[in-house]
Order: C-alpha cells, then sequence, then structure tokens
C-alpha cells in the first residue's frame, strides 16, 4: 500500500529558524544537538536544555499558522503544564532576525531594528529514554502502573470542573475532525473503513449522549491534560511525571476525565500492553476510592475508539516528517491504531466471575491476569475484598487492620459493598472480576445473584491448594493488602465451606497452568 503525499498542512517555511536551533555553536556545544519533529512541533535537546517550537500549520483540529498564535500556544503550554511538571517548564524564548542572520534569546526589545519571528519553549532536559513509550515492557510493573494512575487521578482532582460543557457536542467536533484527517489519506486508510467506523462513531456518540451530559453536570468533565500518551510521561526521579499537556485549544482538553485516562489506556493496550493497561483502568479506579466513576465504563469504548482514531490522524499527518523505514513504521503504526478503534466499538456482552478460596490460594494473582481478557477493552474491573476492606476502614491499602476489622458484621459489610460494585460495573455495560474467600455458602449465591439480576453470564471458580502451602504464601507476602496470616488460614480451614458448585481449580501447578485452565472453563 502506498504512503500518502506529503503534508499540505504547512503554511510556512521555518527551516531557518529550525538549522540556528539545531546547530551546536547556538548553545555553545561541541556535541550535536539532537531533534524530535512531531506533527504539531520541533523539538531541539541541546546539552541540559530543551527548545521547543511550534511548527506553523494548520489542521482540521489545530491551528498555529500565525506567529501570535503560536505565540500564544506557547504561553498556554507553559501555563498548564505548571502544575503536573513544575520543575520542567523554564519559560519562553524569542528568535529574532538580527541583520542578515537570525539570533536565539537575548535581551528583551533586542538591538534596534530586531525583529522576533519565532518562539521557542524552554525546557529542562530529561533522560529522553526515560518516556513511558520507551519503557521496557518489564519496567511496567504493577506497581509503576499504579503510580501513574495515582499520578493522573491527582491531575484530575486539581483540574477546574466545567459543569456546563457540551460534552456530547464537543466529541461530535472530534469525530468529524478525526473523519476529515483519515479521509485525507485514501491511500493509508480504505474509505470502506473509514465510511464503516463514521458510521459506528455516530452510533455510539447517539446513545451515549444523555450519559455524557449527565456526567458533564456531575462535574466529569474538566481542564485536564488533553494529549495524555505515554511519550508525553516521564519517569524522572523514580516518579511520572505528566508534561506536555494540551495548550492550542482549551475546547479539546476540557474533556470528561475518562476520555482524558483512555488515551493511556489505548496506548498501551495498542502496543499489546495489555495487562498494564488494564492494570492503569483498575488502579485509576482504585484511586477514586469512594466514587468511582463506573457509570462512565459505558463511554469507555467510544473514548478509546476516538482515542486511536487520534492518533491514526496524527500519525498519518506527521509522515510528511518521516523517510524510509521510519515512514513504513509510520503507515503501519497509524493502520494499527485504525484497527484498534473498529476493536474497540465491537460488541462484547459483560460478565461476572467470582473467584473464592482460602487464604493464600491465589485468588488475587488468578483474578488480575484473568481480567485483561474479560471485555470489553481494556478487561474487566477486578473488585478485592481486601482493599475493598481497607477502603470501607478508611486506611490505606498496606495498612494492617486490627482483629474488629475482621469481625462478621465487618464482612458482611465488605461483600455487600463488592457486590454493589459489581452490579455497578455491569450496569454500564462492563465486565467484572470479584475476587474474596467466599467461604461460605451464602456469600456465593448471593454475588451469583448479582449476574442474575443483571442478566449476564456468571462463572464461579474455587481455588484450593494444601493447607502447608497456604501458610508458606501467606506468610511470604510482603507489600500487599491482605492481612491474612498463618493463624488465619488455619481457621478458615477448620471451617465447612458447604457445597462448592464452583468450578474447582488446584493452585499446586503453576500459575500460568492455573490461569490456562480457569480461561478454558470460561472460554476467553
Amino acid at each position: 500500500m502506498s504512503a500518502p503525499a506529503p503534508s499540505t498542512h504547512i503554511v510556512a517555511d521555518q527551516e531557518p529558524v529550525f538549522r540556528l536551533l539545531a546547530d551546536p555553536a547556538t548553545h555553545g556545544l561541541g556535541e550535536p544537538v539532537a531533534r524530535i519533529d512531531t506533527h504539531g512541533a520541533a523539538v531541539f535537546l541541546a546539552g541540559g536544555d530543551v527548545y521547543k517550537v511550534k511548527r506553523a500549520v494548520r489542521f482540521p483540529f489545530m491551528d498555529l499558522s500565525t506567529l501570535d498564535k503560536r505565540h500564544a500556544a506557547c504561553m498556554r503550554e507553559l501555563e498548564v503544564n505548571r502544575d503536573n511538571a513544575p520543575g520542567l517548564y523554564l519559560g519562553l524564548v524569542p528568535i529574532r532576525r538580527e541583520g542578515d542572520g537570525l539570533r536565539l534569546g537575548g535581551a528583551d526589545g533586542g538591538a534596534k531594528g530586531d525583529i522576533i519571528i519565532e518562539w521557542a519553549v524552554h525546557m529542562r532536559r530529561f533522560d529522553e529514554r526515560a518516556t513511558f513509550d520507551r519503557l521496557s515492557p518489564e519496567a511496567l510493573t504493577p506497581a509503576l502502573m499504579d503510580a501513574l494512575a495515582r499520578a493522573v487521578f491527582a491531575a484530575h482532582e486539581r483540574a477546574a470542573r466545567h459543569p456546563e460543557a457540551d460534552s456530547p457536542g464537543a466529541l461530535a467536533q472530534v469525530v468529524r475532525n478525526i473523519m476529515a484527517g483519515l479521509e485525507e489519506a485514501p491511500d493509508l486508510f480504505a474509505p470502506p473503513r473509514v465510511a464503516a467506523l463514521k458510521a459506528a462513531l455516530a452510533l455510539a456518540l447517539d446513545r451515549l449522549a444523555p450519559l455524557l451530559a449527565r456526567r458533564a453536570r456531575a462535574g466529569e468533565v474538566r481542564r485536564c491534560h488533553g494529549d495524555l500518551h505515554l511519550r508525553n510521561i516521564a519517569l524522572i526521579n523514580g516518579a511520572p511525571v505528566l508534561f506536555d499537556a494540551l495548550e492550542f485549544d482549551e475546547g479539546l482538553a476540557t474533556i470528561d476525565r475518562l476520555y482524558d485516562l483512555a488515551f493511556l489506556v489505548m496506548d498501551l493496550g495498542q502496543r499489546g500492553l495489555v495487562a498494564p493497561a488494564n492494570q492503569l483502568l483498575n488502579r485509576y479506579l482504585a484511586a477514586c476510592s469512594d466514587a468511582p466513576p463506573y457509570d462512565g465504563l459505558a463511554a469507555l469504548p467510544l473514548f478509546l475508539a476516538l482515542r486511536a482514531g487520534i492518533r491514526a490522524q496524527v500519525t498519518a499527518a506527521a509522515l510528511a516528517h518521516r523517510t524510509g523505514t521510519e515512514r513504513q513504521t509510520a503507515c503501519a503504526d497509524a493502520q494499527a491504531y485504525l484497527a484498534y478503534a473498529e476493536g474497540a466499538l465491537a460488541a462484547h456482552s459483560p460478565r461476572l466471575i467470582a473467584i473464592g478460596g482460602l487464604s493464600g490460594t491465589g485468588k488475587s494473582t488468578l483474578a488480575a491476569n484473568l481480567a485483561p481478557f474479560v471485555g470489553p477493552l481494556p478487561g474487566a474491573v477486578h473488585l478485592r475484598s481486601d482493599v475493598e476492606r481497607k477502603r470501607l476502614a478508611g486506611v490505606g491499602e498496606l495498612e494492617r487492620l486490627p482483629g474488629a476489622a475482621y469481625t462478621r458484621e465487618a464482612t458482611e459489610a465488605v461483600y455487600a459493598a463488592l457486590r454493589e460494585r459489581a452490579a455497578a460495573v455491569l450496569a454500564a455495560g462492563h465486565g467484572v472480576v470479584v475476587d474474596a474467600v467466599h467461604q461460605r455458602e451464602d456469600e456465593r449465591a448471593a454475588v451469583e445473584q448479582v449476574a442474575r439480576a443483571a442478566g449476564v453470564p456468571f462463572t464461579g471458580l474455587w481455588l484450593d491448594a494444601p493447607l502447608e502451602a497456604l501458610t508458606t504464601r501467606v506468610e511470604a507476602r510482603q507489600g500487599d493488602a491482605s492481612d491474612a496470616t498463618a493463624a488465619v488460614v488455619a481457621q478458615q480451614a477448620a471451617r465447612d465451606c458447604g457445597p462448592i458448585g464452583w468450578a474447582r481449580l488446584s493452585t499446586a501447578v503453576g500459575p500460568d497452568e492455573v490461569v490456562a485452565r480457569a480461561r478454558q472453563i470460561i472460554e476467553i
């Protein structure tokens, strides 16, 4: 398949500016200056400094065609990134015409006759290999996904609410922009596929419009990051730092917070990182504590499809700055984003999976490994009794609770809360995995009733393991929400579980084999 022709969106020649910034002498350096090009900016990495110049472009979704617009966008970039990345953004630097040449910076006002012809955002350089798109899959651990989810949640908590926002109308414009971009590249994006995606997005948006409007009125539409993909997050001093927030259009950044999160979830999933994508969603919902936005899960397939469509459009738009193998890779990426958008909108029936067994049988491990494969994307919500108990007690997940928190009454409250949350997730059309001991027959019957009431399929899995193995596992736990001890396991083992009608799995085999057998039972 041939690639589209070079971009016609460039409205001015900025090459003299780019040559200036790419010249080591401009920065007093002896080593080369690295350059990164995107559809909307050229970024120059010079020693310990970074200079970012907005491109003179006009797209359906972004207009930086004049110096005044680029200057305003630069100023807004400094403002919108101040809270999330306070140590990275240093200021704004002019690029002046000085006689027959150009000069970076200089005193305010410059020499007589100097003309400012461009502006650059000045940043402190960090290790560019530490952006999340360049981290190895092995580095994207559950702990790091938890830290990332909490960073995003904190940013959303700081963000201004906009209950007056017309969320359905704004997303309808996003759809129009995406379609305009995709339709510009018929050699890259087959017109019948683009037409089918357009129709599917329109149907989803029409169906979800009342929900989107309600969420806006409830304060779920906020001034978010707006461009929250993996390349715009860096691991600095061991912590995720969100940077390069969308600055050129307030409307595109004033969005439902789950639409903001969806960019990251999509970016992980599209790269085949299904477990981190699922973990990110679950840890974000956990960070929300008493008020997770479960109703918004109904709109998540639409949000994911839109984010993938945007990346397809933007990747195609940047082909003008790609050559050779890099260009071929970008074409393949653009088509992969389109495929992800199609997959996100595919029909998936929700289901409830409950996992029971004594402490130490590996319920949480199995649940976490099953959740990414229970549709719709990016997999099921994982509800865990140990985490729910800590939430109800008002303590952190890793804080140990006293025995009083494990009374029969307290446990009944935990299970009731799990069922209530599972019902809310299912009502939004999303899958759920409930992970708890479920030792009593009435507890198992009650969670099955949640599925019946929702009219969704139910699968119960009961995990078995020798008592000695359970004792060894709980005593070896570190950094986990469970407070179970060897004594707790012994008490559980002494109780009668009654007849167990759930599918039974021995965890005496390896964890991979347990997951494989469970997936075979569930047929996922």
